[in-house]
């Protein structure tokens, strides 16, 4: 959405987009006890943790919450994994790049080696591990994650040298069943759940969506209660309902969200019949979207 239709709307962002400023994310007291944990633990001693939750329960948005986290601290070196289902080669050419250390992918011991004496070297100069964050990670493959195993540790596991963040759907902690994972499996020391988000907890997500673009009074409260009934727990449909709504007021030149403009966008009326009898051409139909069915 341009400019000039945000201005008109009395915003300074588009509150429901997908580059939305971190500071318009919602910190909740279930995130923010996790953060604490990861900076206060998991930073100091190593390990990994995990966040769980369904497509659209927040996974992503937590982890952008949790780089701006980190970042604030001092001395904290944070890594993100961007391709996680990368075989073991490209997984190396890409940690090589995030920690700043020339691996050739046909000489793996010295990558693994060499990665590993940078972490240690930064732990023994700043008491504190280098943060690897891993979005969708149920899509990497077991060796890599093996290998991550192995890398995040020294001294027969007596020291750990890398904190791990991973980030998935339940297919994830189905992957850490599998024989080979359980080594690692038994070093997640935290977990963040993301369970369906109740009906108030969406209204004041919404609320602090629209305070932090300019205009809290874009959508009114029965529109909102209308908004988090209809999500059914999860975020993003919220918001993607929110953004239809959005991008029809402003082609409408609506100044308010409301429950009219719900009604328009997502049940409109039936078309009626012609002097003649005839009914009306039927324009394409507007199907309200599904919430994604929790696997609890």
């Amino acid at each position: 959405m341009n400019r000039k239709l945000l201005t008109q709307l009395g915003l300074k962002y588009n509150p429901f987009g997908l580059d939305l400023p971190v500071e318009g994310l919602l910190l909740t007291r279930l995130l923010e006890d996790f953060f604490w944990r990861v900076a206060q633990v998991l930073l100091r001693e190593g390990g990994f943790a995990l966040v769980l939750g369904d497509p659209g329960s927040g996974k992503s948005a937590a982890l952008r919450l949790l780089i701006d986290y980190l970042q604030k601290l001092e001395d904290v070196v944070v890594g993100v994994l961007t391709r996680p289902q990368s075989g073991i080669a490209d997984f190396y050419r890409e940690m090589g790049e995030l920690f700043g250390v020339d691996i050739k992918p046909h000489n793996r011991w010295a990558g693994f080696k060499n990665l590993r004496h940078l972490w240690q070297e930064q732990v023994d100069a700043r008491l504190i591990c280098p943060v690897l964050l891993v979005d969708e990670a149920q899509q990497v493959q077991p060796e890599v994650l093996s290998e991550l195993r192995a890398l995040s540790s020294t001294r027969l596991d007596s020291r750990v040298i890398l904190s791990v963040v991973l980030a998935g759907d339940t297919r994830l902690v189905d992957r850490l069943r599998r024989p080979e994972l359980v080594p690692l499996a038994s070093r997640i020391r935290f977990r963040l759940p993301l369970e369906p988000i109740g009906s108030e907890e969406l209204m004041e997500y919404v609320r602090h969506l629209l305070v932090q673009a300019g205009n809290a009074r874009l959508m009114t409260p029965e529109l909102m209660q209308t908004l988090a009934d209809h999500a059914h727990g999860n975020l993003r449909l919220l918001v993607n309902m929110a953004n239809e709504l959005l991008t029809a007021a402003a082609r409408q030149g609506v100044g308010q969200l409301d429950e009219k403009l719900f009604l328009s966008v997502f049940n409109p009326v039936p078309p009626s019949r012609t002097a003649s009898g005839a009914r009306a051409p039927t324009p394409p139909p507007v199907t309200m979207p599904r919430a994604v069915a929790s696997r609890r």
